[in-house]
């Protein structure tokens, strides 16, 4: 892969319980097991992290794809929920629901756009076959 863009970030402190930065400081956050895990929920989390990229990065594959289709989503917006649980060996696993919102547009084109969305998405790419992802588009 020729890299377009690279990120970089630094965690230290105790993991959950410590602090991120990323190399150019526009992430600098203290970090927190949240509270339904134990914690002190007083700081943000990687799930939540993770929601925010996978939302803003599905919702610039579906403007892409939109717009090489000529479709107006102006409106749109995707909302992403990240959840983690146990695997049932041990260790956890996490599963990911993005709903996608197009005002305005047929639920079933909307579907379409989202699902060609899910194909071109990096975060959908990369997750797939590893973590379930499931998409919905809803009206509002």
């Amino acid at each position: 892969m020729e890299a377009l863009y690279t990120a970089e970030a630094l965690a230290t402190g105790a993991g959950r319980d410590g602090h991120v930065r990323t190399s150019d400081g526009r992430v600098d956050l203290d970090l927190a097991i949240p509270q339904s895990m134990g914690g002190s929920g007083n700081g943000s989390n990687p799930e939540q992290l993770f929601a925010a990229g996978y939302s803003a990065c599905f919702h610039s594959a579906l403007q892409m794809v939109a717009r090489s289709r000529k479709v107006d989503i102006s409106d749109s917006a995707v909302g992403g929920r990240v959840q983690i649980g146990s695997n049932g060996q041990g260790g956890f696993q996490l599963a990911v629901l993005l709903e996608v919102v197009l005002p305005g547009i047929e639920h079933d084109l909307a579907q379409e756009l989202a699902d060609a969305a899910h194909q071109v998405c990096p975060y959908s790419n990369a997750t797939r076959g590893n973590i379930e992802v499931t998409i919905s588009v809803s009206d509002d």
